[in-house]
């Protein structure tokens, strides 16, 4: 396992140069910069806690928006919505998924599963999962919200 860790963190510092360099040039708006980065902490992050991480910002022909990761964690597929953040002053990276945020991460989960062969896709458990990313100039930091919200939508309650 230890060489497993070993190989993911030397692929981690190899691509983090390569993005370096790309973005040199490649001009982006900082705030994208940002998010890139956190994904890409967020993915070897993942994989060094023997995540398969199968998905990256997957896009669906019908729906707007994307998934940020897609993995699996043993036999469960996990949809993870990274956030990111620079510092820890503003509010929680994990509260801004709420809403119509989960409504949308729903549907795409769905789309997604839909891709899955039809024999094993009704025995496919999905889980939905927030990473938290904090790209601190002390390093990076992680915080994982296994479970963040149900793969069912809430039914709108009666008066």
């Amino acid at each position: 396992m230890e060489l497993a860790k070993a190989v993911v963190e030397i692929e981690r510092r190899l691509w983090m140069t390569l993005r370096a360099l790309a973005d040199r040039c490649v001009p982006q708006a900082a705030h994208l910069l940002t998010g890139e980065r956190g994904e890409d902490a967020a993915f070897f992050h993942l994989r060094a806690l023997g995540y398969t991480v199968v998905a990256r910002r997957w896009r669906s022909e019908r729906l707007a928006g994307d998934l940020d990761l897609v993995a699996w964690d043993g036999d469960t597929l996990v949809v993870v919505e990274v956030k990111t953040r620079t510092a820890r002053d503003f509010s929680p990276a994990e509260a801004a998924v709420e809403g119509y945020k989960k409504v949308m991460l729903r549907r795409m989960a769905r789309a997604y599963v839909q891709q899955i062969p039809e024999a094993w896709r009704a025995s496919v458990p999905v889980r939905f999962d927030v990473l938290a990313v904090y790209l601190l100039p002390s390093g990076d930091e992680f915080e994982h919200f296994r479970e963040a919200f149900s793969r069912d939508e809430p039914r709108p309650s009666r008066w």
